[in-house]
């Protein structure tokens, strides 16, 4: 039986590839698609695909809060990210998040396949450039072992969720349409982040 997968991208020719490559094997039943973070936890949350293979780069929500969300209500799913970058926070970002891969875009078809399968049979996946970046700036010492705050380290996620659509400069009504809240309580966050 293949797996199902949502496919999450804001670029339709990049699903497109995707599809192409999917198709040629059986292991895997594309089940939907969508562009955006708001759009693949609502489709994840009807479909309940096996794997979500979603872009950390989206519209709105990004892939990483995305994550945090379609997990939080299908705990069974799997997730995999996509990245045009192999920067280690986003890296970090993406595990913290739940995800179980990190894929560069710039990686091949057997990559991408690799990554599936290893994450359909339950392990987790990091793309061989991106590990490869990471082992050497550990080797040369630029990676901090310890862990710093950030200004943004006592916020929640939601609450982070709410600021950076604030900062983007939506309203208080677009942020309630976006993330299925109530108007008081996106106010409120508002205030609390203020």
């Amino acid at each position: 039986m293949p797996y199902s997968v949502l496919l999450v991208d804001d670029h339709k020719i990049v699903r497109d590839g995707i599809k192409t490559i999917l198709e040629r094997t059986p292991d895997f039943r594309i089940i939907g698609e969508a562009d955006n973070g708001s759009d693949a936890v609502s489709v994840s949350k009807k479909l309940r695909p096996d794997i979500v293979l979603m872009d950390i780069g989206l519209p709105g929500m990004n892939g990483i809060e995305a994550t945090t969300e379609v997990l939080r209500h299908c705990p069974s799913t799997k997730v995999v990210i996509l990245s045009m970058y192999d920067d280690e926070n986003s890296v970090v970002a993406a595990f913290r998040s739940g995800a179980r891969a990190f894929l560069l875009k710039k990686a091949s078809s057997g990559d991408l396949l690799d990554a599936l399968r290893t994450v359909s049979k339950g392990g987790s996946y990091l793309s061989s450039q991106v590990s490869d970046h990471l082992l050497t700036r550990i080797q040369r010492g630029d990676l901090e072992t310890r862990e710093t705050p950030g200004p943004l380290h006592g916020l929640s996620p939601r609450e982070q969720q709410v600021l950076r659509l604030v900062a983007e400069g939506k309203t208080s009504k677009d942020i309630a349409v976006m993330l299925g809240l109530g108007l008081q309580t996106v106010r409120t966050y508002r205030k609390t982040l203020m």
